[in-house]
């Protein structure tokens, strides 16, 4: 072979390795999520107590290496609220003969109209994990719902000020940041793997202590205990199917780490069954499948983008006779999920899904409950289209569901911040009963949720809106235009059959 041969053959063989290595490091960099964990990328923790790249510790597998190397990841949150003055009376009109010289609230304290309370500093604390090596960490958030202030304490104690990203109370996940480097994180495991008897560890900050780890068995799948609430208070728009486990968990371990034998995370620890408030026997974790949902939808878009199938649902198990005849449910069924509302607006109307309809699988998988109906649906957007497996009668029919968002569309959900602090659902007001009072416009305040016009004003359900800061709104969208990022605002409006205006200030701060 001539010279020119071989350094030819030498020359295309390195360009080969090359493009290999730079094809391989960008493959698996588009694998990465936005929490920043990288597929196959093995953390310093893991690595320094024997875990190779595939996650299994050589040699027999005992309970010493997955805590070891899950503790340096699991951090204490401790949390603050600042005392809050808070007025809760009835509404009143601002037309008193004195209105000119004092602030309605001052003179209704000197002349009996009101009565001022005062909600005490609250502290508390809980447990987070961190997932990505620049600080980002996954939390309950109950942990740190309305917090003035957080603080995190690592298991090094090193001490961090963090802010909050975003939270969902539907899915009771929150996450937040501390500015740091090269951290050790928790991976992601699989919770569709978890079967029911495997070993699992839970590790937090229970009752203030250091850091602690219980094990235990998981004893069910896909429990829903009607514990969350949505943004408007709503059990029915929470996201529950938590993973049912006897591992020893308490007040403080809530955000905390399930972790399986391998080391990597496949729950948040949220909730206990307990008559006194202590653990009396079992405990439950999100599973990790809708906390990666959920937390990159938070990282990216600020709010998590939520697809709905678009129906009402019922387990027959639970019927009586007369609501089966109602909701279309064969009498014979005593179990099984069952499509009891289909409103035609949904997708699943749209797909051809009806009511009285048994839902048996969501893109492939067998649903039995209806924790296991929201746990497969909470992990799409809005325009994502799923398989939907009904029995209609005793045919099976497969048909595409195109999921929608909570507006009726397939539009990316925004994080309208000022607008949910308010903590209240709005409408805009018909043409027809604006005409009828005699306005151009304005938006019905539907009902009061927990949040802004709860905490600082008297507000009641039904108030119409009409102004912001002295700007007029016509609809929902011109308020959320005049209100903007401003963090103080006067609402002005009317309540239907009372004479007069009202004006309520309101000062918006983030949580």
């Amino acid at each position: 072979m001539k010279l020119s041969q071989v350094l030819t053959t030498i020359a295309i063989s390195a360009l080969t390795t090359l493009a290999v290595g730079w094809g391989y490091g960008k493959y698996f960099k588009n694998q990465q999520t936005y929490a920043g964990q990288t597929a196959s990328v093995l953390p310093s923790n893991y690595k320094n107590v024997g875990f190779n790249e595939q996650g299994n510790p050589p040699g027999a597998v005992d309970f010493t290496q997955p805590a070891s190397a899950a503790l340096p990841a699991v951090v204490h949150i401790k949390t603050k609220t600042n005392a809050k003055q808070v007025n809760n009376n009835l509404p009143k009109v601002r037309q008193n003969p004195f209105s000119d010289f004092f602030d309605d609230d001052l003179f209704n304290q000197f002349f009996g109209g009101g009565r001022m309370n005062i909600i005490p500093e609250q502290k508390a604390s809980g447990s987070g994990v961190i997932i990505s090596e620049d600080g980002y960490i996954v939390t309950n958030n109950h942990v740190v719902a309305n917090a003035d202030e957080i603080t995190v304490t690592l298991n090094n104690k090193k001490t961090y000020k963090a802010k909050v990203i975003g939270a969902d109370p539907a899915y009771d996940l929150a996450v937040i940041k501390i500015e740091a480097s090269a951290l050790p994180y928790l991976i992601y495991g699989n919770s569709d793997e978890v079967k029911i008897g495997q070993w699992v560890l839970a590790i937090g900050y229970p009752l203030n202590l250091e850091t602690t780890v219980t094990a235990g068995i998981v004893s069910a799948k896909a429990r829903s205990l009607g514990l969350n609430k949505d943004k408007t208070g709503n059990v029915g728009g929470a996201v529950e199917s938590f993973i049912q486990t006897d591992a020893a968990v308490n007040m403080g371990n809530s955000g905390g780490a399930l972790i399986n034998t391998d080391g990597r995370l496949i729950g948040i620890n949220a909730a206990i069954a307990s008559p006194t408030g202590y653990y009396s026997g079992y405990s439950y974790a999100i599973p990790v499948n809708i906390a990666k949902k959920v937390v990159d939808d938070i990282i990216k878009f600020g709010t998590v983008q939520r697809g709905y199938l678009g129906i009402m649902f019922g387990n027959a198990a639970d019927m009586t006779e007369d609501q089966k005849k109602k909701n279309g449910v064969p009498l014979e069924a005593y179990d099984g999920l069952f499509a009891t509302e289909v409103p035609t607006d949904g997708g699943a109307y749209a797909a051809g899904i009806r009511k009285g309809d048994r839902i048996q699988q969501i893109s492939g998988t067998e649903i039995k409950s209806g924790g296991e109906l929201q746990e497969q649906v909470s992990r799409y957007k809005p325009g994502d289209k799923i398989p939907v497996t009904v029995l209609r009668g005793e045919k099976p029919i497969t048909l595409n569901v195109t999921l929608k968002n909570k507006a009726g569309n397939y539009d990316v959900v925004k994080n309208d911040t000022e607008m949910d602090m308010l903590g209240a659902d709005f409408t805009t007001l018909d043409i027809k009963k604006a005409k009828e009072y005699g306005v151009n416009g304005g938006v019905i305040v539907k009902k009061i949720n927990e949040g802004a016009l709860n905490d600082q004003t008297r507000m009641k359900d039904g108030f119409i809106i009409l102004r912001v800061n002295d700007k007029e709104v016509k609809s929902v969208a011109e308020m959320k235009t005049a209100i903007g990022a401003q963090k103080s605002i006067t609402i002005s409006g009317f309540y239907p059959g009372y004479d007069g205006l009202y004006e309520y200030p309101i000062t918006l701060e983030e949580e």
